[in-house]
C-alpha cells in the first residue's frame, strides 16, 4: 500500500515533465497509474471480504505514538475504488478536454495526480495525525485546482473561499480527533472507533461535534455549502473528480468511519439531522432554478451530499447500507453528468440551457449517456440510482432516526421530488428545445471517441450496476454489518423490490418531480426571489467584510506607530493572562529555592547586572544606554562561566559584542541624545508595567523549574556526548548531533534574517565588494604611498583615495594610524583563533558558531579601522555565497551518517593512519560545524555591508552627488 502511494506521488512529480514533452496526450499514459491502483485494490477484495483487513505502517513520531499506518477494510476499499477508478477515467478525459496550447497544463497534471494520491492516502489512513495531514493536503491541492485559471478573478475568489472554509473545518476536526484519541488512549483510528461505545462525557461529545464540523465543511453541508457551487469556476474534470467522486466524499467517509463508534453520542444525530435535512432541501430548490448546467449539477451535488450524510449519520445497519450504496451511485452518475457538461461546453461553446438547441439529435451518444446518468440521479428504474433510493426509503421506514423517523422520511421524499425535478431540467435543457427562447440551432463540433469514453463508461455503469448487484453488494454489506440492526427484517438491495410502500414513495416522488420540472412551474420557481435571501454566500461575504472592518479598526487603535504603546500592550496582556493564571492557580506555593547562589562572584555579577539595567533606564545618551545594556550581557556571561559553562559563556560574550557593534552601526544615523523626556507621571506608569513583568518572568522561571516531575532529558547528554557524538563538549555535540535538526532550522532562520536585512537596505542591488570585484576579477592596483610618505598599513584607505581620483569629493576624517597598525597585527591572530575554535569545539569550548562570531568580529575590526573599502579587501566574496555554501554544507553533512550506516545528521567517525601524524580521527559533524561557521560569517558580513558600508556610501556627499558606486575602479 505504501509503495502504491509512493508510485502515485512519483507520478505527480513526473506528470508535468511528460505533459510538457508529449502534450495533452500524456494524460493517456498517466491514467494508467490510478488504473493500476484500481486493479490492485480489486485483487485485495477477497481478503477484505473475508474480514482480514490489509494493513501496513511504520513508526513516525515514537514519543507521541504517531505512526504512518494505512488500512484497507470494506469502507476504505469502496472509497479507494471510486478514487482510483473515477480518477483514471477523469485523467483520460483530460487528454481531449484541454486545448493543446494550454500553458498551465503541466502544472495542472501534477496537481491532479497529487490530489489523487492524497485522497487515496486519506481513505487508507489509520492514524489520526496522518488522516489530518492528508485531509489538509486535499484542501491545498483543491485550492490549486479550483484556481487553475489564475488570471480570472472568479477562479481566484472561489479557490480562496474553498480553502478558507475547508481549512477552518479541518482545524476544528483536528481538535475533535485529538480529544477522541486522548479519551480512547490511542491515535489509531480503528481503535478509536472500536472504543467509541465505551466513551462518554462532555469532552467526548465536544470532540464528536468538532469532528462533524470538519466533515460538514468538507462535504459542503449547511452552513458551509456555498463554497461548492462557487468552486465550479474550476475546469470540468476537477468538478467531476473532486466535487462528485472524491474530495466532497471525504466528509461522508469520515461520518461513515466514525458512525459505528459514536452514532449513539448525544451530539451526533441532532447535528447531522438538522444540517443534512436543510442541505438536501435547500440544494434541491436552488438546483431546480438554475440555467447553467454546471451550476445545476453543483447545487444538486449539495442536495445529494445532504441526503448521503443523513443516511450515513443514522447509525443503523440498514441506513449504513443505503448510504454506501448511494455513495457508489452518486460517484457514477454525477461524474458522468459533469463530464457530459464538459463535452457540451467544449463542443457547443455554452452551458446555458436557454441557448442549447437540437443537441439530442446531433449528439445522440452524448444524449444517451447524459440521460442515463440523470435518470439514475432521479432514481428511475432499472438504474442503480433507483436501487439506492429504494434502499434509502426502506431504511427510514425501518425507523433509522427513532421517534423522528416520520419527519426525516418526509424530508427525504420531498428532497427526492426536487431531485427528479432538477434531473429532468438537466435532460430537457441540455438535449431538447423546451427551454430555448427562439434561439437558433446551436453550433456543434463533433467530439471524438476518446472525449466521450469516460462519460460513456460511467453512464453505462449506472445502468449495468443495477443488474449485477451480487458482484459488489457484499462489499457494501461488509461495512454495514458493523452497525446495529434496528429492524427484524434486514435491508437487501434489489433491482425490483416489489409493490412496497417504499416503491410507492418512489413513484410519488417521480410524478411530483415531473410536475415541478414542467417549464411553467420551473419558471415560476426561478422567479421566486425570496429564495435569494437564504443564500449563505451573501452571509459569508458580509461576515468576511465585517471581519475586515473590525480588524482594520483594531489595527488603527492598537498599532499607532508608538513602540512604548505596543510594548505596554503586549506586556499588559502577559500580566493579565499568564500572570493572573499563575496567581490564581496556586502554583506559587510550589516554588522552592534550595540555594541562593553557587559562589560570591555570582552575587557580584548579579548586582552589576541590576546596576547596569537601572543606569541604562536613566541614561540620556544613546551610546551610553547601549553600553550599559551590554554590561548586563557581559555580567550574564560571567555568571555562566562561574557556573561551570565556559562554552555558553564564550558564546554569550561574543554574541553580546556583536550585538553592540550592530546597534552602534545603526546609532550613527540617530541623534546622539535621547531627546524625548517624559514627565514623572509617564515614567511611573512605565515602571508600573516593567516591575510587575520582571517579577512575573522570574516567578514563571522559578515555577517552571519547580514543576518538573520527570528527569530532565539533558541529564543523559554528558554520557551520550562521546558515545553517541564522539565529542567531549556537550554543548557542541548537542548542537551538531543530538539536536542537529533544530540547528538546521535555526541556520535557515539566520539566513532568512540576513536576506531580510540586506533587502531592506539594498534597494537596487547588493554591493559592498572591493572596487573591481573579487581579486581574480580585477587587476590589482599598486598600493600608493601614504600621504606624506611611508607605506599604508591597510589597503582600504589607499583604495578609497584611488577611487576619489575618479569621483572628487571632500576627504574623509583622518583615520588613526595606531588603529591601522594594531588591526594589521591583530587580524591574522583573531582569524587563526577563530579557526582553532572551529576545529577544537567538538572537545573543548568553541565550535562553528563561536568561531564564526570571532571571525565576524575580526571583520568588524577591519571595517572600523579602514572603512568600507577595507571591509571589501578583507572579505572579497559575496555574503550570499557564504550563506548558501554554509547551509548546503550543513545539509550535506547529514549524508555522511547515512553513507557510514548511521542516521541522517548522526556523527560518523573516520579513522586513518598517516605516516607522520599517526592515527587521525575525523568526525562528520565537523562538516556541519564548518557550515555553521560560514553562515555566521556570511551573516556578519551582510550586516556590515548593509548597516555599515552601504550607510557609509549613502552619507558620503561625493557618492550621493555621483550616484551608486561602480563595481570596478581602474588603476
Amino acid at each position: 500500500m505504501l509503495v502504491l502511494l509512493a508510485v502515485q506521488a512519483a507520478a505527480a512529480l513526473v506528470a508535468p515533465l511528460l505533459v510538457r514533452s508529449l502534450g495533452r496526450t500524456a494524460f493517456v499514459g498517466l491514467a494508467l497509474v490510478p488504473a493500476a491502483a484500481f486493479v490492485w485494490i480489486l485483487t485485495q477484495l477477497p481478503a477484505v471480504l473475508a474480514g482480514r483487513a490489509v494493513t501496513e505502517g511504520f513508526t513516525w513520531i515514537p514519543a507521541l505514538g504517531v505512526d504512518v499506518a494505512v488500512r484497507l477494510d470494506p469502507l476504505s476499499a469502496l472509497l479507494s475504488l471510486l478514487v482510483t477508478g473515477v480518477g483514471a477515467l477523469v485523467v483520460l478525459y483530460c487528454a481531449r478536454y484541454f486545448t493543446p496550447s494550454s500553458a498551465a497544463l503541466p502544472r495542472f497534471a501534477g496537481v491532479l495526480l497529487a490530489f489523487a494520491a492524497a485522497m487515496l492516502a486519506l481513505v487508507w489512513a489509520d492514524d489520526v495525525i496522518v488522516l489530518y495531514v492528508c485531509w489538509e493536503l486535499t484542501t491545498i491541492f483543491s485550492f490549486l485546482l479550483v484556481g487553475q485559471d489564475a488570471h480570472k478573478r472568479a477562479s481566484r475568489a472561489a479557490a480562496m473561499q474553498a480553502l478558507t472554509v475547508t481549512a477552518a473545518g479541518g482545524l476544528t476536526m483536528l481538535v475533535g480527533l485529538v480529544i477522541l484519541a486522548e479519551a480512547a488512549g490511542t491515535y489509531r483510528l480503528s481503535a478509536i472507533v472500536a472504543a467509541g461505545p465505551s466513551l462518554g462525557g462532555a469532552a467526548v461529545t465536544a470532540g464528536v461535534v468538532c469532528v462533524l464540523v470538519g466533515a460538514l465543511s468538507k462535504s459542503a453541508l449547511v452552513p458551509f455549502h456555498f463554497w461548492l457551487p462557487s468552486a465550479m469556476a474550476a475546469p470540468t474534470p476537477v468538478s467531476a473528480f473532486l466535487h462528485a467522486a472524491a474530495m466532497v466524499k471525504a466528509g461522508v467517509y469520515l461520518v461513515l468511519r466514525l458512525a459505528p463508534g459514536f452514532a449513539s453520542d448525544p451530539g451526533w444525530r441532532p447535528v447531522i439531522a438538522i444540517a443534512a435535512g436543510v442541505t438536501m432541501l435547500l440544494g434541491g430548490i436552488v438546483a431546480a432554478r438554475q440555467t447553467d448546467l454546471k451550476l445545476l449539477l453543483a447545487h444538486g451535488t449539495v442536495s445529494q451530499l445532504g441526503f448521503i450524510i443523513l443516511l450515513a449519520g443514522a447509525g443503523t445497519r440498514d441506513a449504513a447500507l443505503a448510504a454506501v450504496a448511494l455513495v457508489l451511485a452518486h460517484a457514477l452518475f454525477k461524474s458522468a453528468l459533469f463530464l457530459t457538461v464538459g463535452v457540451i461546453d467544449r463542443c457547443a461553446g455554452t452551458r446555458d440551457l436557454r441557448e442549447l438547441s437540437g443537441l439530442g439529435r446531433r449528439a445522440p451518444v452524448l444524449a444517451v449517456v447524459g440521460t442515463l446518468a440523470a435518470a439514475s440521479m432521479a432514481g428511475m428504474p432499472p438504474l442503480y440510482g433507483f436501487v439506492t433510493k429504494e434502499g434509502a426509503f426502506e431504511a427510514f421506514l425501518h425507523r433509522a432516526y427513532g421517534p423522528w423517523a416520520e419527519v426525516v422520511l418526509a424530508l427525504v421524499v420531498l428532497g427526492s421530488v426536487l431531485t427528479v425535478a432538477y434531473s429532468s431540467r438537466f435532460v430537457l435543457g441540455a438535449f431538447t428545445n423546451v427551454f430555448t427562447t427562439g434561439a437558433a440551432r446551436t453550433e456543434w463540433i463533433r467530439p471524438g471517441a476518446l472525449f466521450l469514453a469516460a462519460p460513456a463508461v460511467l453512464g453505462a455503469l449506472s445502468l449495468v450496476a443495477g443488474f449485477v448487484l451480487g458482484g459488489f453488494t457484499p462489499l457494501l454489506t461488509a461495512y454495514a454489518d458493523a452497525l446495529p440492526a434496528t429492524y427484524p427484517t434486514l435491508l437487501e438491495l434489489k433491482l425490483w423490490p416489489g409493490f412496497t410502500l417504499a416503491f410507492g414513495l418512489s413513484v410519488l416522488a417521480i410524478v411530483l418531480g415531473m410536475v415541478v420540472a414542467a417549464p411553467r412551474v420551473a419558471d415560476r420557481l426561478a422567479a421566486f426571489r425570496p429564495l435569494d435571501a437564504i443564500r449563505s454566500e451573501v452571509t459569508w461575504r458580509a461576515l468576511v467584510h465585517a471581519l475586515e472592518k473590525v480588524a482594520l479598526r483594531v489595527t488603527v487603535r492598537t498599532q499607532r506607530g508608538s513602540l512604548p504603546v505596543v510594548l505596554c500592550t503586549i506586556l499588559g496582556v502577559l500580566l493579565a493572562g499568564p500572570g493572573l493564571v499563575l496567581v490564581l492557580s496556586g502554583a506559587l506555593g510550589g516554588i522552592r529555592i534550595d540555594r541562593f547562589a553557587d559562589s560570591p562572584g555570582q552575587v557580584v555579577m548579579a548586582l552589576l547586572a541590576v546596576v547596569s539595567t537601572a543606569a541604562a533606564a536613566r541614561a540620556r545618551r544613546r551610546i551610553a544606554a547601549v553600553l550599559l545594556v551590554g554590561g548586563l550581557g557581559y555580567a550574564v556571561a560571567v555568571i555562566f562561566a562561574l557556573a561551570g559553562a565556559p562554552d555558553v559563556a564564550l558564546t554569550q560574550a561574543l554574541v553580546e559584542t556583536m550585538t553592540l557593534v550592530v546597534v552602534v552601526l545603526v546609532l550613527r544615523r540617530l541623534p546622539a541624545d535621547i531627546t524625548e523626556h517624559h514627565d514623572r507621571r509617564r515614567r511611573l506608569a512605565r515602571l508600573a508595567v516593567a516591575l510587575p513583568v520582571g517579577v512575573l518572568v522570574a516567578l514563571l522561571g522559578a515555577t517552571a523549574l519547580g514543576a518538573r516531575t520527570q528527569p530532565a532529558v539533558s541529564l543523559a547528554f554528558p554520557s551520550q556526548a562521546y558515545a553517541f557524538g564522539e565529542g567531549q563538549n556537550v554543548v557542541n555535540v548537542t548542537l551538531v548531533d543530538i539536536r542537529a535538526w533544530d540547528t538546521i532550522g535555526e541556520l535557515s532562520v539566520l539566513l532568512a534574517a540576513a536576506t531580510g536585512v540586506a533587502s531592506l537596505v539594498f534597494l537596487n542591488r547588493r554591493t559592498g565588494l572591493p572596487p573591481g570585484g573579487t581579486r581574480r576579477r580585477r587587476r590589482r592596483a599598486t598600493v600608493d604611498p601614504a600621504p606624506g610618505g611611508g607605506f599604508g598599513w591597510l589597503r582600504g584607505p589607499t583604495l578609497e583615495r584611488l577611487a576619489r581620483r575618479f569621483r572628487p569629493g571632500p576627504e574623509p576624517t583622518e583615520r588613526s594610524l595606531l588603529l591601522e597598525v594594531v588591526t594589521r597585527l591583530v587580524f591574522p591572530t583573531i582569524m587563526v583563533l577563530s579557526i582553532y575554535f572551529l576545529f577544537a569545539g567538538h572537545n573543548a569550548p568553541g565550535g562553528g558558531f563561536a568561531g564564526g562570531l570571532l571571525a565576524g568580529l575580526a571583520l568588524v575590526v577591519r571595517y572600523v579601522a579602514g572603512g568600507r573599502y577595507e571591509l571589501g579587501e578583507a572579505a572579497p566574496v559575496e555574503a550570499g555565497t557564504l550563506l548558501g555554501a554554509g547551509l548546503l554544507l550543513g545539509g550535506l553533512s547529514g549524508v555522511g551518517g547515512l553513507v557510514l550506516g548511521g542516521e541522517v545528521l548522526q556523527t560518523a567517525v573516520l579513522e586513518v593512519t598517516l605516516p607522520v601524524l599517526g592515527t587521525v580521527k575525523f568526525v562528520t559533524s565537523l562538516v556541519f560545524d564548518v557550515g555553521v561557521y560560514l553562515i555566521v560569517v556570511g551573516l556578519v558580513l551582510d550586516i556590515l555591508r548593509s548597516l555599515g558600508a552601504e550607510l557609509d556610501r549613502r552619507t558620503d556627499p561625493s557618492a550621493a552627488a555621483v550616484g551608486p558606486e561602480r563595481t570596478e575602479v581602474h588603476s
